[in-house]
């Protein structure tokens, strides 16, 4: 389906977010980066599906800066699925790790699991973000202790992103997840769900820079967000 159809003017909820939406979805990359990444993964791991919905995502989305916080002892299968969706893409896979011993642990799992060799960086989140500008895709481990900074320093890409929260069913059920808590320069969130899949995924989508100019006139609304874990329901206005 061309752009100009995906995003078709439409009434009600839809023509909101697809004005907001400026990242163009491609059902035919989707499908080959899933594919992809079952063909790979399979050989080696027996997980839950994440990696090929992620990677699926990742692709589909026409990610061109693809960036991963990756949790030390986690598994690497999302980073191979993330390797094969950028394939198809042409874009650019990073992977931020805390500290030597995690970058290291990180490059010999994925060598000897994939052959990959991926582009690492090491350090604290608010230095090695700050060097990372435009990113259309970010994949972050609850697991880790600064996840909630990395989402509050990555330099999102103007055009829109999509945000990936892995093992969200882990954290704490008394605090739910509120977006708008994690994200810095008044980025809006057009869209947010939890899937069911492995230990529990957190998906946001964010306006591009054009869809946070609301038009003169145009009424904030609320926003209901379902906690899956505690069973509770959040509202906040945007």
């Amino acid at each position: 389906m061309e752009p100009s159809l995906h995003y078709k003017v439409t009434r009600g909820r839809k023509k909101e977010e697809r004005r907001d939406m400026k990242l163009v979805w491609s059902p035919e990359t989707a499908s080959k980066a899933y594919v992809g990444t079952v063909k790979l993964c399979q050989a080696f791991f027996r997980e839950s599906g994440v990696p090929e919905l992620i990677s699926a995502m990742a692709g589909g989305w026409n990610s061109k800066l693809v960036v991963e916080a990756w949790s030390p002892g986690g598994p690497i299968t999302t980073s191979i699925g993330l390797a094969v969706a950028i394939n198809h893409t042409g874009g650019h896979h990073v992977c931020v790790v805390p500290d030597e011993g995690s970058r290291l642990e990180y490059t010999k799992a994925i060598l000897e699991a994939a052959g990959i060799t991926p582009e690492v960086v090491v350090g604290e989140a608010e230095e090695v973000l700050m060097g990372l500008e435009s990113v259309d895709f970010l994949v972050v481990d609850c697991r880790r202790k600064d996840f909630s900074r990395v989402l509050r320093f990555a330099k999102l890409s103007h055009r829109g992103a999509v945000l990936v929260c892995k093992n969200a069913g882990q954290r704490s059920t008394t605090c739910g997840f509120r977006w708008s808590g994690f994200l810095d320069g008044g980025r809006r969130v057009i869209r947010s769900t939890f899937l069911p899949v492995g230990k529990g995924l957190e998906i946001a989508y964010v306006a591009s820079c054009s869809g946070m100019l609301k038009a003169p006139g145009c009424r904030s609304r609320w926003v209901r967000h379902f906690d899956h874990r505690s069973g509770e329901e959040h509202l906040f206005r945007r």
